[in-house]
């Protein structure tokens, strides 16, 4: 079943315009509808065993009433039709495309959050890099139920008008939103947006899967080369493959003997590779120039 395509016919392009702009003006949007139920069922069904062996997690933040883990790619062959949403990565280059010049998968993790748990210390995800607040987007999450979220299971809490600029603020603006969702609808917010967790009060778990996206230049969460090495990742579709780090962000970041890692599919070269450029378009015109003036002026050189 190609789950890519189904994902691409259930959102109306309307509804991701609609999306696009409640992400820049609130930080955050909520897509219903996104896919099919019936893929969430899947993929849950894929990760039943999983959750039932992950541990409860250790520390205040992770939650120790919460079980969360990564590398779902591998866990679910449902995932892809999430990762590779269209129009979910429609937004996230959209929000993020001013600042790289091509995205990168941050993160795949599922969370099941127990009975008891208390409401998460609310946070913005951008702090895992201590660059520039306020103005640059490094991050836009993708929170994917398995169950339905409510006020009583723990549902995400969102503070609207939290990102860009008002991430300056230490003190949140206003109440939180509850982000009451069902499976197949998307909740996505930037990694600037102040969010977290609630309190799960009722007697039932709450599944989610959250997958996030970031800047091309920067180290990911989820170490990808470590969760997808190269003897995993090429079996992956070309364009996934590339999301999860086998491609190099021009110019010539991320390379692997100077070269594509995606080299690597075929194993470990046997012999010393070339280095080949891998510019932007106006990096390789600039280097046109550049070469051109050489040449022109050794020719003068040589006709003296």
């Amino acid at each position: 079943m190609d789950t890519t395509h189904i994902a691409a016919r259930h959102v109306p392009a309307a509804a991701s315009g609609h999306a696009a702009a409640a992400l820049t003006e609130r930080g955050y949007a909520i897509v219903r509808g996104a896919v099919p139920a019936s893929l969430i069922a899947q993929v849950e069904a894929d990760l039943e065993e999983r959750f039932a062996a992950t541990p409860f997690c250790q520390g205040g933040f992770y939650g120790e009433r919460t079980k969360r883990f990564g590398r779902l790619l591998i866990r679910s062959p449902h995932m892809a039709g999430l990762v590779m949403h269209p129009a979910i990565l429609a937004l996230a280059a959209a929000a993020l495309g001013p600042w790289c010049e091509r995205i990168q998968l941050n993160l795949t993790q599922a969370i099941e959050l127990h009975p008891g748990a208390p409401a998460q210390f609310p946070h913005r995800d951008q702090d895992m890099w201590a660059g520039e607040t306020g103005r640059t987007e490094y991050l836009v999450n993708v929170m994917w139920p398995l169950s339905s979220f409510t006020e009583d299971n723990g549902a995400t809490l969102i503070w609207p008008g939290s990102h860009g600029a008002a991430a300056l603020s230490e003190a949140p603006a206003g109440e939180p939103v509850v982000a009451q969702v069902d499976p197949g609808d998307a909740i996505v917010f930037l990694g600037s947006t102040l969010h977290g967790a609630g309190a799960n009060r009722s007697g039932r778990v709450r599944r989610g899967i959250i997958v996030s996206y970031c800047l091309g230049w920067l180290k990911p969460y989820e170490n990808q080369w470590l969760a997808y090495p190269p003897d995993v990742a090429r079996r992956f579709p070309p364009e996934l493959a590339a999301l999860v780090g086998y491609a190099q962000h021009r110019p010539n970041l991320g390379n692997f003997e100077g070269q594509c890692p995606s080299v690597l599919f075929d194993g470990y070269p046997d012999e010393p590779l070339a280095a080949i450029d891998a510019l932007r378009p106006d990096q390789a015109a600039l280097l046109a120039e550049h070469l051109a003036a050489q040449r022109k002026a050794h020719a003068s050189e040589d006709a003296r």
